[in-house]
C-alpha cells in the first residue's frame, strides 16, 4: 500500500488528524475522539497505522490483564510528498480532497454539538481571501508562514487550547 493510499483512507486520515499537535491517545481516547467510527474499524485502522510505521507506541501499560497502548503519530512517515502526489490520479485527488473536507466536516459538527458555543469568544472562523501572487512571491509566503506556524507548533501544550488551523492553497480563474 503506498503512503497516499494508506493516509487518504477517510478513517485513517481523522485518526492522523486526531494526533496532530504531538498528542499521546490511546485507543480508547480516540474513541472518545470518533465516537462515529465502530470501535472494530477504529481498532482495525489503528492497526494498519502501526504496522506502517505512521503511529508508534509511546507507552504500553496492564490494564485488567491486558495491554493498553498509548500511541503517538510520526509526523514524518504521516506526508505524502510531492513525487507521491504527482502520481496520483484526478479521481485519486477528487477522493484525498473529499475525505479531507469531510473531516473538515466532522471537526465543526463536533465543536457545534458542544452547546455552549461562541464563535467570537472561541475565536473560531472561516474565511477565503483572493491573493495575487507570482510563483516567486508565493514561494516567498509559503515559507514565511511555515516559520511563523513552526514557532507556534513548537509550544508546549501546558495551559494552552489545541487549535485546528486547515489552510488550502490553490489557483483560481
Amino acid at each position: 500500500m503506498t503512503t497516499a493510499e494508506l493516509l487518504l483512507h477517510p478513517v485513517r486520515l481523522r485518526i492522523v488528524q486526531a494526533f496532530l499537535g504531538d498528542r499521546a491517545l490511546t485507543t480508547l481516547r480516540l474513541r472518545e475522539l470518533l465516537p462515529d467510527v465502530a470501535t472494530a474499524t477504529l481498532y482495525r485502522q489503528v492497526a494498519t497505522l502501526a504496522e506502517a510505521g505512521v503511529l508508534e507506541v509511546a507507552e504500553e501499560r496492564r490494564v485488567r490483564g491486558a495491554a493498553e497502548r498509548t500511541y503517538r503519530l510520526r509526523t514524518g512517515s504521516a506526508l505524502i510528498d510531492a513525487a507521491a502526489a504527482a502520481q496520483l490520479t484526478v479521481e485519486q485527488h477528487r477522493a484525498a480532497f473529499a475525505a479531507f473536507a469531510a473531516g473538515l466536516l466532522a471537526d465543526y459538527d463536533r465543536y457545534l454539538a458542544r452547546g455552549d458555543i461562541d464563535l467570537g469568544r472561541d475565536l473560531v472562523g472561516y474565511r477565503q481571501a483572493a491573493l495575487h501572487l507570482t510563483d516567486d512571491e508565493l514561494g516567498e509566503l509559503i515559507t514565511e508562514l511555515a516559520g511563523v506556524f513552526a514557532r507556534r507548533m513548537a509550544l508546549p501544550p501546558e495551559g494552552r487550547t489545541r487549535r485546528l488551523l486547515t489552510t488550502i492553497l490553490m489557483p483560481a480563474d
